[in-house]
């Protein structure tokens, strides 16, 4: 008898309107679906993690985090098409292949936060037959309104003349959009995600983050930077880029200066980086420096790394693609170090965005890989002993 799988399926387009490539956006220095890949594979009642999109480039980063792509026709692709119509395809897909589904998860790849114990509990809830389907929500007193056809409040959940203590109201549960779970069969018999016994799955509220603008996807970005150690502990010990660059001030220097009476400025540097930066040279990997200041100390202290420096770069994302293009080097390939907001545009659109320890907690948000070290003390020599060590022969 064939096995009946659970399977946790995300659909993650390439096209979005509100927050252009949504599903490969970084939250805590993680593409969005990387993050949906992570938080159903750590589910133990998961069997297998399908994501079902339409870009080469999703489904690249899916592969890479251990999901099964299941290729999305461009009629299911649009804005039009609904969440449904692509689990449905996946599933058929899985069936076509010779598998059989028994539960099936919807995991939504825009919620940052999803918590894999939820995702637990309401596998269990669907295989040991309490309910039918069940959906993640967050309890809440809150008191809600909408405006009439004139356009004045009016009070849904509460009566507006009655304002019971809290201890006294009956709470009410928000759907937060990140996980739904439901028997395959079920499912294909209602063609919607509500039917039969439906159950409700208690997570915490911040999980009902959902990216739509901008604006949340900076909200989701600050709180993974205040509050997901676990992301560093993470982190791969070696890095394995083709060439390294990195900003100055603040990633070669503790980000301070001093000044003369005549002006001229003096910074400290790290020794460390230095032998760093020779090891490194030693074995042809390039490296290059781009600052957004023109400053005499930088080119000073480019010449004695041997090392090319830009200076005067206001776009450090185009320079950096120029140069990537001229050393024949994939953006993909390339480790960027860098420590504050001038920074995120070059780190955007390289494979490796790494942070200094005392960077930005933006940067810190959209790295990679945040070091241990912080600039001027190190850092650049620790991210260099990391790239050696993927280099390294095995």
């Amino acid at each position: 008898m064939t096995h009946a799988l659970t399977v946790a399926i995300i659909p993650a387009r390439g096209g979005s309107k509100g927050v252009p490539r949504k599903n490969l956006r970084l939250v805590g220095g993680v593409p969005l679906v990387e993050r949906a890949v992570r938080a159903a594979a750590a589910a133990s009642r998961i069997d297998l993690v399908v994501v079902t999109t339409d870009d080469a480039e999703i489904s690249a980063a899916s592969t890479a985090a251990g999901a099964m792509v299941v290729q999305r026709p461009a009629g299911l692709a649009g804005d039009e098409a609904s969440s449904e119509s692509a689990l449905l395809h996946a599933i058929d897909a899985l069936e076509a292949d010779g598998e059989t589904v028994g539960t099936v998860v919807f995991v939504q790849a825009t919620s940052p936060f999803i918590p894999s114990a939820g995702i637990d509990e309401a596998v269990s809830h669907i295989r040991e037959d309490r309910y039918d389907s069940v959906f993640s929500a967050f309890e809440t007193y809150g008191f809600l309104w909408r405006r009439d056809e004139h356009g004045h409040a009016e009070a849904i959940n509460h009566d507006a003349e009655h304002r019971p203590r809290r201890q006294d109201r009956e709470p009410h549960y928000l759907e937060t959009g990140a996980f739904y779970a439901f028997t395959a069969a079920g499912f294909r018999a209602a063609g919607h995600r509500f039917f039969g016994r439906i159950g409700i799955v208690e997570v915490p509220e911040r999980t009902a983050i959902e990216i739509d603008d901008e604006q949340q996807l900076a909200v989701a970005s600050a709180i993974a930077a205040l509050d997901e150690p676990s992301v560093d502990a993470a982190q791969p010990e070696s890095i394995p880029a083709k060439a390294i660059v990195t900003d100055f001030d603040g990633v070669h220097t503790d980000d301070t200066a001093f000044v003369d009476s005549e002006g001229r400025e003096f910074v400290r540097v790290s020794r460390a980086d230095g032998m760093g930066v020779s090891r490194l040279r030693r074995t042809g990997i390039p490296m290059l420096i781009i600052s957004t200041e023109t400053n005499s100390v930088v080119g000073a202290r480019g010449r004695k790394l041997r090392v090319p420096v830009l200076q005067a770069i206001d776009d450090k994302a185009a320079a950096l693609s120029e140069w990537a293009g001229e050393q024949g080097i994939a953006l993909d390939d390339i480790a960027y170090l860098g420590n504050d907001v001038n920074d995120l545009g070059a780190m955007a659109i390289v494979g490796w965005p790494i942070a200094v320890a005392d960077a930005r907690p933006e940067v810190r948000a959209a790295a990679r890989v945040v070091l241990s070290h912080g600039g001027g003390d190190g850092a650049v020599r620790e991210l260099i002993e990391r790239v050696l060590l993927a280099d390294r022969p095995r």
